[in-house]
Formats: structure tokens, sequence, C-alpha cells
């Protein structure tokens, strides 16, 4: 029988070490909310892929659209000899998408690849330049998406310079004493300091920060960005990558600001396990690049299309959206109950809407200076108990919860339990 151990040396020959692994176990299948290791050990799994999995694993559902389609086509290249599948997923996405007007798609593989697409559109739509980002946001690992990425551990340390003119606004945050009016007076003086509205193609947001530690964009954020980008012609790209498909009970978190974005991007669980992006945004947006400017071999596979049609279809009949407003209430009163517990460890700022559920360890019950030791320790011990954990965060003091949406009362139960019990001091 294959070990965990056996793989983790095989590895150690054969992988590069750049890519970090959270939990050090080789999964051997999955369903819905639980996986098993090649030893038989099962998890629940509190982490779905890093978000990907709002729809579980393997729903029967998904396999089955997938199954069928590679019958009949894995690959042609979408810009060789198009398919259906490709065209009736943009026609979707752009029904149920918040962009004002008519609205266009286009397919890509990766969250990174979708908004290094995105920032390509917005400079062609313009002809201007600048990107303004915002610090703790994380938009991927290539690089433009790592300029735009606002941490620097791990994601930036030793790969030289950032491509130009991508700038930073601070993220409202009030631990670190930041409001909305903090953030807006500092895009103010970047506008005065390093770069001109009038040479800003993109202001690029996510709704909910996912790394940065799934704290919420404050909706006068969002209202005064709307008006800025409005006032100067600029772009308002949001990167739904974590926080689309139902994550936050809407479809798409921008929608609980009662705005539209110029672009939006999604990827993550837009296809329930299968690699896909998009960038959905104004048709006069998109259509502002020529044929052939936009494109990649693998991007909008017609197996990914297919799962990604079958995702929508399950998010619908299973009654996703308000599933996940449960699921985030049930989880948050458990929350409270832990934070209320002088025996566990001191907790703060429970927080989240829909089901993107996260708290922050501290160094003291009733403080608020973050402990990212404390938070590595959780999730160590969760892993202990059989529960796949993620922490993230400015200081990496964030414990986020991204169960699927298809998780069972009584999973979720227990893997609450298998977490309250990690919090043990």
């Amino acid at each position: 029988m294959k070990t965990n151990a056996d793989l983790i040396a095989r590895r150690e020959n054969a992988v590069a070490k750049g890519i970090a692994t959270a939990a050090p176990i080789y999964v051997q299948r999955a369903q819905n909310s639980t996986l098993w290791d090649v030893e038989g050990r099962r998890y629940i799994d509190f982490a779905g892929g890093i978000a990907v999995l709002n729809t579980g694993h393997c729903h029967p559902k998904i396999i089955a659209a997938a199954n069928e389609q590679i019958q009949r086509l894995t690959h042609s290249a979408f810009q060789v000899a198009a398919y259906e599948p490709y065209v009736t997923l943009c026609e979707r996405l752009n029904a149920v998408s918040p962009i004002n007007g008519k609205a266009k798609t286009v397919l890509f593989s990766t969250g990174a690849e979708a908004v290094e697409n995105a920032v390509k559109i917005a400079r062609a739509a313009t002809s201007r330049s600048g990107v303004i980002a915002f610090s703790g946001g994380f938009h991927g690992r290539t690089m433009m998406t790592m300029a735009l990425t606002g941490k620097v551990v791990p994601y930036k340390g030793a790969f030289g310079p950032m491509p130009a003119e991508v700038y930073h606004a601070p993220f409202p945050i009030a631990r670190y004493g930041i409001d909305v009016q903090a953030s807006l007076n500092a895009l103010t003086h970047l506008f005065r300091a390093d770069i001109a509205p009038d040479r800003v193609a993109a202001i690029i947001i996510e709704p909910v920060q996912g790394e940065g530690g799934f704290h919420a964009a404050p909706i006068e954020l969002m209202q005064a960005l709307r008006k800025i980008c409005d006032q100067h012609g600029i772009m308002l790209i949001a990167d739904e990558v974590q926080t689309g498909f139902g994550r936050t009970g809407k479809l798409f978190a921008i929608e609980h600001s009662d705005i539209a974005p110029d672009m939006l991007v999604a990827a993550k669980s837009l296809a329930g396990g299968f690699p896909l992006s998009a960038v959905i945004g104004r048709a006069d947006v998109l259509d502002s690049v020529g044929p052939g400017g936009l494109g990649g071999t693998y991007s909008g596979s017609p197996i990914a299309c297919a799962a990604a049609l079958a995702v929508l279809d399950v998010i619908e009949d299973e009654n996703l959206l308000n599933r996940s407003v449960e699921l985030g209430k049930m989880v948050k009163q458990r929350l409270n109950e832990f934070a209320a517990n002088a025996s566990l460890r001191p907790m703060d700022a429970i927080r989240g809407l829909g089901s993107m559920v996260a708290f922050d360890l501290v160094t003291k019950p009733g403080g608020n200076i973050p402990d990212g030791a404390a938070a590595k320790a959780v999730t160590a011990k969760a892993f202990k108990n059989g529960l796949i954990l993620l922490s993230c965060g400015v200081s990496g003091e964030t414990i986020r919860l991204l169960y699927p949406l298809t998780i069972s009362d009584e999973m979720l139960a227990e893997g609450l339990d298998m977490l309250e019990n990690a919090l043990g001091a």
C-alpha cells in the first residue's frame, strides 16, 4: 500500500520546492465535503481546494456533464475550431452577471490568467496603462497579478522588479487603523503624487478579500470607487475569483454593494474543480480588443465549460444561495460560542457574508493584536483531528472556513466540533 510518507519522499526528489502544500497527505478520493488519503484516513474538508468546491467534491451532476463531454470532444482550441458549450456558458454568465447593459464574456483557464486579461482589456478600452489595486489583496502569482497582489511574503520576495504602473491604496481594516475615508484619502493622494487619474486604466478590488483575511469591502467604499471611476473614465474590475458562485450568499459578492463593475473576473468554483476562468464585462469594453488579441490554447476547455454549465444548474436546483446564508448563520453562531469560552484560544472579529466566514486569533482575550503563530497551531491541530483548514490574513492570523455549500448539517457540526477541539490551548 502506498503511504503519505512514501509519496512525500518521492515528491522531495521530483517536485520543485516552490510549490507548498498545507496538509501533509496525498488524497486518494473525495466526495462532497469529505476526502480520504492514500492510507484510508478520512478528513472533513473546510478548505474546498481554496474555494473551488462550492458544489462539493465530485458532484454527480457535474461529473456526468463532464463525462458526457469527454465522449464528444476534449479539445480543439476555441480559436481554431469552436464548440457550442463555450458559447452557451458565455450566454448564461452574461445573463446572471451584475453588469449594466449588454454583457459579453471571454473564457480562460485560471484566475490569474483572467485577471491578466482583464488588465489587457482595460488598457485597450481606455488607451491608458496605470492600474490601482489594494493592500492585502490577492490576484495571482503571474508577473502582472503578483504586482497587483498586496502581500509580499511569500508572493513577491525573490522575483525581482514588478511590472510598471501598478499602484496600491490601503484597504480599510479597523485593526490596522484604516477606515474608508483613509482609503479614499490615500487614493486622492495617489492621483496627486504618483499617477493622474486620466492615466489610470483600471481599479481592481476583491469585494471580499480572500488571502487578505476575508474582509468585506465596505459598501461606501465600493460606491465611492464606482463614482471615481465614472468621473475619470476608469474601468472598475471586481475580482470575484474566490467570492463568486454563491460563497457569500449572492452569485457574486459585488451584488451586496448595489453597484455594477465594468468587468468581473471569475474562476475557482465556476467549474466545480475543472480549470476554467472568465472575464465578464460590458460588451463595448470587451469588444475594444480585436480578433486574436485574447485567447489561449486551453482557454475555455469544452470539458470545463460543460462542468460549469452543470455548476450553474446545481446552484439553482439545490438553492445554494440560500443554503450559503443558512450555513453561514449556523457557523457564526458556533464561533460566537467558541469566542465566549475562556478555555479556548482568544478570538476576535468573527465575520462573513454568507458562507465566506472567518475569525482572527489574537494574543489575549479582549485584545486585537493578531497572533499568526496561534493560527498555524490551530490549523495543525485541526489536521490531526481530521479537519482540513486554512489560515490567511495580513499577519497570518485569520482562520477561513470554505466548506462546500452542499455540506450536510451533520458533517458541518462534526467539522465544527473538530475546530472547537483545535482551538483548545
